[in-house]
């Protein structure tokens, strides 16, 4: 696959701007409707190899106690040891372990993520949507992505049997990821 010479002008290290970005998911509620949620406290960087794709990195750490579902109840469970265990622990976090072209503006990024110390391989799926320069000169890159993880597969398992049948929470999890990153000098 060749690159274009403007991706490969995009090389180099990128801080993940938490004020543009959203670290978001979805999880399935009474088996009926879909809750959204977020982390609002986040750090993390991008290496872009350009020329190699491949080569390209990335890393995020979440703060567990910033979750917002807009329902401060739900929050405060979530935070519980039914959920995530945010005293035990505070922190859930992300480390590619290697990146792929597919075409176009599609990649795919692998890599570990670790939750309630659990550590199991995630894959997910992003697609470019371009460069540019803002109005205080910072060069930015975007990226938006998606990804299905099993809560289950972390230890995540509290759950609440319904009359009707099936559970209160799915098991399955839909996360998504708007990325804005800016170059570092």
């Amino acid at each position: 696959m060749t690159t274009t010479p403007d991706l490969a002008t995009l090389t180099g290290a990128y801080t993940i701007d938490p004020a543009h970005t959203t670290i978001g998911f979805t999880a399935r509620h009474a088996m009926v409707t879909n809750v959204k949620g977020k982390f609002l406290d986040f750090s993390g960087s991008l290496h872009l190899d350009g020329a190699d794709p491949s080569r390209s990195t990335a890393s995020l750490d979440i703060t567990m106690d910033s979750i917002d579902t807009g329902s401060a109840d739900r929050d405060g469970h979530l935070k519980s040891s039914d959920f995530f265990r945010t005293d035990e622990f505070p922190k859930m976090t992300f480390r590619s372990t290697g990146a792929q072209a597919l075409g176009d503006d599609a990649y795919r990024v692998t890599g570990d993520l670790t939750i309630l110390g659990t550590t199991r391989p995630l894959t997910i799926d992003l697609e470019f949507n371009g460069a540019a320069k803002d109005p205080f000169g910072n060069e930015r890159v975007g990226f938006e992505g998606k990804s299905e993880i099993k809560r289950s597969e972390w230890g995540l398992t509290w759950n609440a049997a319904l009359e009707t049948g099936g559970v209160l929470v799915s098991d399955k999890i839909k996360l998504n990821f708007d990325i804005s990153a800016i170059r570092q000098a």
